[in-house]
């Protein structure tokens, strides 16, 4: 018995060095070399360990360059991605968040870790509850997690966000998501239909409808947002 207890843990060792391997290397050789310079932002992809947010079938691939699949039909971002939408939107620990689509939970821990408060909106319940779970299990209580449909915007009553990040694809922004930033607020999404997309960086410069600004970031392609409005094309 004390034998195989050695054995165990001596794999047990040798998995967590080999992750933590992967997680070095992810950083060093898919997210630098996309420009993701931030130091805040390489230290806390270091420091939040993404295989605990991916099912257990994908846990040796968590810092692989590829969309790991989750239930329902969704997927997680590429992990360069994610870390140049957080360089992005400049995290500030006085932030308060809007995160659309909760997915794993993994950018919900990225962001609630930098930030006051996160708010997070899943159309799926059991990802939703999925992702509670393995949150809880870090200890973030700064988190609200929110089921339903936030296609369209996400109302929150009279709420105002300093971040919104969209994880989801819409081949048009709807203006409800940018009038729900406060002053000086920063907004990322992808924007577009493939092949065709653009990450945005929208930012809102005063109180007036016209007080923003919308900065192209990079050209990229991410699976659409369930429920996104598709725009009217005209049939001749």
């Amino acid at each position: 018995m004390h034998t195989l207890l050695i054995r165990l843990l001596k794999i047990q060792v040798g998995r967590d060095m080999e992750l933590e391997q992967a997680r070095f290397n992810m950083i060093e050789q898919q997210i630098r070399p996309w420009d993701v310079l931030d130091q805040r932002v390489l230290d806390l992809l270091a420091s939040v360990p993404r295989e605990d947010f991916v099912p257990e079938a994908y846990r040796r691939l968590a810092y692989a360059d590829i969309a790991i699949p989750l239930d329902e039909g969704e997927v997680m971002m590429h992990p360069k991605l994610e870390a140049r939408m957080l360089q992005a939107v400049d995290l500030h620990p006085t932030d308060v968040v809007l995160e659309i689509g909760t997915g794993s939970g993994y950018v919900t821990a990225l962001l609630a870790t930098m930030t006051r408060h996160v708010y997070s909106v899943e159309i799926h319940p059991a990802l939703s509850e999925t992702a509670a779970a393995r949150l809880a299990a870090r200890g973030l209580e700064n988190v609200t997690l929110e089921v339903g449909d936030a296609s369209r915007g996400w109302d929150g009553g009279d709420r105002r966000y300093d971040v919104i990040v969209i994880t989801g694809s819409l081949p048009q922004l709807p203006a409800s998501f940018q009038n729900k930033l406060n002053r000086g607020g920063r907004l990322f999404a992808v924007v577009g239909e493939a092949p065709v997309m653009e990450a945005v960086l929208v930012r809102r410069e005063g109180p007036h409808a016209h007080d923003f600004s919308r900065e192209a970031l990079f050209e990229t392609e991410v699976p659409p947002l369930r429920n996104a409005p598709r725009p009217r094309r005209f049939v001749f």
